[in-house]
């Protein structure tokens, strides 16, 4: 995934030119050869200017002249007086049965907001590269992303300083849309209707067939995949990307059927580009920087959600309920307590802590040893890198700080808020802020490490084991985030069920910073 992806190969209007036959040099008077090779080689690369010097050696010239008629850019009108809308239809090129969606968008969306609402009507992922186009041929100029001018290093008109009303304006218009070079989906949006007035949000009114699945192959792949669903998932169409159906199964998104999709399911999506983000403070700000950079919106549509925006101050019941598992175990060293010679809780604390917070429900063994009862390991270093216990010569006890607050759990929440995210290392605050994001939406427990994972992808980690995977979610933070919402008791079993006050305190952390 990048972002809006990355670059899966190279687009083919940097290495297609329209065929031609070779121009003989001798029947050019020398004047026009001169202009030709004066015109080329001011704007060549280096490969260009090679094939030249050899197509004069060899005493021609190549399809090479073909750029020179073209312009360097695409044309852009100014922006119009008045502002209109377009009905426009999205055509999945060369599909059959054709994928198509119907939409209603007004003329002052830039085409990178275009970009967004192409993905999310036809149901990419928006995982890889894009680039639009205006003319006949797929070797027209384009206009230049982000990343392109950023990552690449290309000059031009850039998408976001344009307006969909000055590339394309009247009934029949179109503009070419090409998603991800390596599948190389190929879209067609043309105008079908002028609208007098500008819809106040952009919407779908019509579709015909799902999206293909991401990274299917193009469209050999997806009529391969169509074909096997539809039938029923008949062996013997079974695309040979798959060695067995189970692993087809795997690797399809869930529930994925080519003939199954409607325009709630667009609208819904569609709903979420309008929605604007919550503010948010902290080493969270640049990450959403560099995000929107490179195009990539799922961390914008994170701090959009509904629960995004709702409040980040909790109730004393909810933060005695949230901070139980703490407060357990700073009532069960008191005044403090010897550690053992290899510096683990003594087995009577730990036999405690894990009986009164419902860890010995679940974990198995005597739960007596600290380096055999890893909650409860995990439980007081989490404690201790909240601030709420220090070690001094072989002794564990409570911070000054946390004497005062450990009988009032909201002083007793408000202080762990200030401490978090956690972490020394780069990977591990990047990933704290990411959690608290994704908690901070409301999102289920059981959805949390999916997608800290993605976003941790997006943002350029990998993982150690498979380097094209998106790495592990696990960080100091989210161990927290885990205690507060009650899983000491759950046994980290995945659960839709929120824990009333977790939310609120990864906003609380968010709006601090």
């Amino acid at each position: 995934m990048g972002q809006s992806g990355r670059r899966r190969g190279q687009p083919p209007w940097k290495t297609c030119g329209r065929a031609s036959q070779p121009v003989l040099v001798a029947s050019l008077d020398a004047p026009d050869i001169n202009a030709l090779v004066e015109q080329l080689l001011a704007t060549a690369s280096p490969a260009e200017a090679l094939a030249l010097v050899e197509g004069l050696a060899s005493g021609k010239v190549t399809s090479i002249f073909d750029r020179l008629d073209k312009p360097a850019h695409p044309e852009v009108t100014p922006v119009p007086e008045v502002t209109r809308g377009s009905q426009l239809r999205i055509d999945l090129r060369d599909t059959q049965p054709p994928v198509w969606r119907r939409i209603e968008v007004p003329g002052d969306l830039t085409l990178n907001e275009l970009h967004e609402v192409v993905q999310r009507s036809m149901g990419w992922t928006n995982s890889h590269l894009h680039r639009f186009q205006v003319g006949p041929g797929y070797d027209s100029p384009c206009f230049v992303t982000r990343y392109d001018v950023e990552m690449e290093g290309e000059d031009g008109v850039l998408e976001d300083d344009v307006r969909l009303d000055q590339v394309v304006a009247t009934k029949g218009d179109a503009l070419r849309y090409e998603y991800d070079f390596g599948d190389g989906w190929r879209h067609s949006l043309k105008v079908e209707k002028v609208l007098d007035t500008a819809p106040d949000f952009v919407r779908c009114i019509g579709v015909r067939l799902a999206c293909p699945p991401e990274d299917c192959g193009g469209v050999g792949g997806y009529a391969d995949l169509a074909a096997w669903v539809r039938s029923g998932h008949d062996d013997a169409l079974l695309p040979c990307l798959f060695d067995t159906a189970a692993d087809a199964h795997r690797w399809l998104p869930d529930g994925w059927d080519p003939d199954r999709f409607g325009p709630e399911d667009v609208n819904d999506e569609l709903a979420l580009i309008t929605a604007e983000p919550v503010a948010v403070s902290g080493h969270l700000v640049e990450i959403a920087e560099e995000f929107d950079r490179h195009g990539i919106t799922l961390l914008r549509e994170v701090l959009a959600r509904p629960g995004s925006h709702g409040t980040s101050e909790v109730a004393p019941d909810e933060a005695a309920r949230l901070t139980e598992a703490y407060r357990i175990l700073l009532d069960a060293l008191g005044d403090g307590v010897d550690l053992t010679a290899a510096g683990w809780l003594p087995p009577r604390i730990v036999a405690q802590v894990a009986e009164a917070t419902g860890i010995a429900g679940w974990h198995i063994g005597k739960n007596s040893r600290e380096d055999q009862t890893y909650p409860v390991a995990m439980l007081r270093d989490s404690a201790r890198a909240l601030g709420l216990l220090s070690v001094r010569k072989g002794r564990i006890a409570l911070t000054s700080a946390v004497r005062k607050a450990k009988c009032d759990p909201v002083a007793l929440w408000r202080h762990i808020v200030t401490r978090l995210p956690l972490g020394s290392k780069e990977r591990e605050i990047d990933a704290g802020w990411l959690t608290l994001a994704v908690v901070a939406s409301d999102a289920p427990p059981s959805e949390w490490r999916a997608e800290t994972s993605v976003l941790l992808g997006l943002r350029g980690w990998r993982s150690t084991h498979r380097p094209n995977a998106d790495p592990r979610a696990d960080n100091p933070t989210l161990e927290v985030l885990g205690f507060l919402g009650g899983q000491a008791r759950a046994g980290w079993r995945d659960t839709d069920e929120l824990a009333p006050g977790i939310g609120a305190t990864a906003r609380a952390v968010l709006h601090l910073r």
